[in-house]
């Protein structure tokens, strides 16, 4: 079994509605995302030698993450106030992008790492870097 990963940078806003600290105020981020994915070499074909070529790689992470999430207002769809707070900005005409979860490092791994999953990439892990000292890891095992 192979793995291979690539890295892509983003940058989003978020809030943590009820935090016990300063995270609870707006304030955004740059993430570092690092998708791996595992798999069996391909043994024929322009991809010969290959578990994916990372351009397909790379255009499924913008497809169904980048797209959606850099330079949003990433909120917690089950929170009245974030809501409200994406309310005004889609008034405004700014992106917003709502997950059923709030927002922290560690659910926004298990979104990105689902999402995927989802749409058959062979995910084995997800590192989400919040700042350049953070991160969070989500694997399925």
């Amino acid at each position: 079994m192979f793995k291979i990963a690539k890295e892509f940078s983003f940058d989003m806003a978020h809030m943590l509605d009820g935090h016990d600290g300063k995270c609870k105020n707006l304030h955004g981020h740059t993430y570092t995302l690092q998708v791996e994915i595992s798999g069996e070499l391909h043994s024929e074909g322009a991809k010969s030698g290959m578990v994916m070529d990372y351009s397909d790689l790379k255009a499924i992470v913008k497809e169904h993450i980048l797209d959606k999430m850099d330079h949003a207002f990433i909120y917690d769809l089950t929170s009245e106030k974030e809501s409200k707070v994406a309310s005004l900005l889609n008034d405004l005409n700014s992106k917003t992008f709502g997950i059923s979860a709030r927002t922290t490092a560690e659910q926004m791994a298990k979104y990105i790492f689902d999402t995927l999953t989802d749409v058959g990439l062979p995910v084995s892990l997800i590192r989400l870097w919040e700042t350049p000292t953070s991160y969070c890891e989500y694997t399925n095992c």
